[in-house]
């Protein structure tokens, strides 16, 4: 089984600033994307609901009957551009949502109440 290593907040923090910058180089936008996954699932912990950026992470999160096997029936799947604005506050999840920019499923998938992540 692979463990995932944990990115240390400073470095979290300078890769989203640096994202936010305009960097979009691959080392960026990975370091980004699993630190605000990484930090999602701080915020917002439990097993209820898997957050996929793919390809670099995966999350679970938001308290409730945690997932075990096979396909969970909460599941949040988005673009990294689309996961770092929503986690900026440049974007809105009912935005997203609408422009189908979020493949949302489940009842718990809504994640408007932790996201923007702060």
């Amino acid at each position: 089984m692979r463990v995932a290593r944990r990115i240390d907040d400073s470095t979290g923090r300078t890769a989203l600033a640096a994202w936010r910058s305009g960097d979009r180089s691959r080392t960026t936008v990975a370091t980004a994307v699993r630190w605000t996954l990484q930090h999602l699932a701080h915020v917002a912990p439990g097993g209820s609901v898997e957050v996929r950026v793919p390809p670099w992470g995966v999350s679970q999160c938001i308290a409730g009957p945690r997932h075990t096997r096979g396909t969970p029936p909460n599941v949040v799947e988005t673009d990294a551009e689309s996961w770092l604005s929503l986690v900026g506050g440049e974007l809105s999840w009912d935005d997203a949502v609408t422009a189908g920019r979020i493949a949302a499923s489940g009842q718990r998938a809504d994640l408007s109440s932790v996201l923007p992540l702060r």
